[in-house]
């Protein structure tokens, strides 16, 4: 992930208690994450106690269909940027600040969304709904028709208002990064 207090992140769609010990045992630097698709009990019997647990998210998917609106409401506007196999959605307020953003991956028919964020002064507004719908179109054009996710509970929400459905619940814990001085 190459982000602070978020520097690796393992994920299991069918975990073990073997795997799980020995990257709780191993894979133990701060910032490391693991997420499983299944109850937090289980991930927390698994690992030492140094582990915390975060809260739990959703595995939710869809079908694209990217016939959607993407335009946002006045006096936003949206645009695209591509990073290599990475697409990130981008709605700008008047100042030009980025007012809601989310990105887009894609593995085989898959397309894999992350990091869907509207800032605090522009909730309410549909701009998640823009961000989530301009996605659709780039994952269908690079060859995938199922999307993807881990929601939290208020994107779980907003997904759940734009037809995507909860398929299991994703447990997670992490090593906290020490406090800086």
């Amino acid at each position: 992930m190459g982000l602070h207090a978020h520097r690796l992140r393992y994920v299991l769609h069918d975990p073990d208690e073997q795997t799980l010990t020995w990257l709780g045992r191993h894979q133990n630097a701060p910032g490391t994450w693991i997420k499983i698709a299944g109850d937090p009990t289980y991930l927390r019997a698994a690992l030492p106690p140094k582990w915390k647990l975060a809260d739990t998210g959703y595995l939710m998917t869809t079908t694209y269909r990217g016939d959607s609106d993407t335009t946002p409401g006045s006096p936003y506007t949206a645009r695209l940027q591509t990073s290599g196999d990475v697409v990130t959605s981008i709605v700008l307020d008047p100042e030009g600040q980025v007012a809601a953003s989310g990105r887009l991956t894609t593995a085989d028919a898959f397309g894999i969304v992350d990091q869907v964020e509207t800032a605090p002064a522009h909730r309410r507004r549909g701009l998640g709904s823009v961000v989530m719908r301009s996605l659709e179109p780039h994952a269908l054009r690079l060859g995938a028709d199922t999307g993807v996710l881990v929601a939290t509970d208020d994107g779980r929400r907003l997904y759940q208002a734009l037809g995507w459905t909860v398929r299991t619940p994703v447990a997670a814990a992490y090593i906290p990064e020490p406090r800086s001085a």
